[in-house]
C-alpha cells in the first residue's frame, strides 16, 4: 500500500467575493497540508486581507467553500473557529491596551473552554509564550505603552496561548528589523516542527524568504503563480504585479 501524504489542514475552494460591482476574489482555490508554512504575497489591492478575513470568519464569501481538516467551516463564526483551533493575528493588533502584556497572554491561555487549564497552568503558559516572543522582561508593561512591533508580538503570544492547529499571521513582521525578522522566522519554524500549520501574508518578502515552504502570489483576486519563495521573488508575473504593469491591472483599494 502506498504511503499516504500529509493530512490537509486547510482547503479553499473557488472563493469569490464582490464589493458592489467590483470583484475582489475570483475563484481562489488552494490547499495547505498540515505542518506546512504557506506564504501569501501580492500588491496592495490583490485581495490578501479579504481572503484572510473569509478564512477566519470575519467576512463571508459570495461563493465557494472553506474546509478545516475536512470539515466545512465556510459559515462558521470567529468564535467557533477559535474553539476548533484556527487562530489569527491582525495588521492592527487586537489586544487589551489597559492590560499588561502578561495579562493579555493569560487571557489567551484561559480562552478555550473545552480544554481550559488550571489557573496556575495558564500562568505558566503565559510566561512560556511571552518568553518565546522575547517579551518576558516586559510582562508587567501595559500593552498600550509598548511599540507597535512589540504589540504585534503580544498578540502573537496571545493567540499561540490558545493552542491553535492553524495560525494565520497578517503582516506580523511589519516594522521589524532584519534581526527581529530572523528571530521570528526561527521561532515560527520551531512551532511548525512542533506541529503547528501556518498561513502568513507579508507585503514584503523578508519573512517569507526565511520561513515559508511555499508561496502563493495573488493579484487582482487571482492566484497567478505559486512555488518556493526563491522561485517567486524574480518571477516575471510577480514582478509585474508589484510594479503595476500586468495587463489590465486595477487598484481596488483593498490590501
Amino acid at each position: 500500500m502506498a504511503a499516504q501524504g500529509p493530512q490537509v489542514c486547510l482547503e479553499v475552494r473557488q472563493i469569490k467575493k464582490y464589493f458592489g460591482d467590483q470583484t475582489v476574489l475570483r475563484d481562489v482555490s488552494f490547499s495547505l497540508p498540515a505542518g506546512e508554512i504557506l506564504g501569501l504575497i501580492g500588491p496592495n489591492g490583490a485581495g490578501k486581507s479579504t481572503l484572510f478575513n473569509i478564512i477566519s470568519g470575519w467576512q463571508k464569501a459570495d461563493a465557494g467553500s472553506v474546509f478545516f481538516f475536512g470539515q466545512e467551516i465556510t459559515s462558521w463564526t470567529p468564535k467557533d473557529l477559535s474553539r476548533a483551533g484556527l487562530a489569527r493575528t491582525f495588521q492592527v493588533p487586537q489586544i487589551f491596551p489597559e492590560m499588561s502584556a502578561w495579562e493579555n497572554v493569560l487571557m489567551g491561555a484561559w480562552l478555550p473552554p473545552q480544554s481550559r487549564p488550571s489557573f496556575s497552568k495558564a500562568q505558566e503558559e503565559a510566561d512560556h509564550w511571552l518568553s518565546l516572543v522575547g517579551l518576558l522582561e516586559l510582562r508587567h508593561t501595559p500593552a498600550r505603552d509598548l511599540p507597535l512591533a512589540q504589540q504585534r508580538l503580544v498578540e502573537l503570544a496571545q493567540v499561540l496561548a490558545t493552542r491553535p492547529r492553524l495560525l494565520l499571521l497578517d503582516e506580523i513582521a511589519a516594522g521589524f528589523s532584519l534581526g527581529a525578522v530572523k528571530r521570528l522566522a526561527a521561532g515560527l519554524a520551531k512551532l511548525r516542527d512542533q506541529g503547528l500549520t501556518l498561513l502568513l501574508t507579508d507585503h514584503l518578502f523578508n519573512l517569507l524568504e526565511e520561513v515559508a515552504d511555499r508561496v502563493l502570489a495573488l493579484d487582482r483576486g487571482e492566484i497567478i503563480v505559486q512555488g518556493p519563495p526563491a522561485a517567486l521573488i524574480h518571477h516575471p508575473d510577480v514582478v509585474s504585479a508589484y510594479l503595476g504593469t500586468r495587463c489590465g491591472a486595477a487598484d481596488n483599494g483593498e490590501a
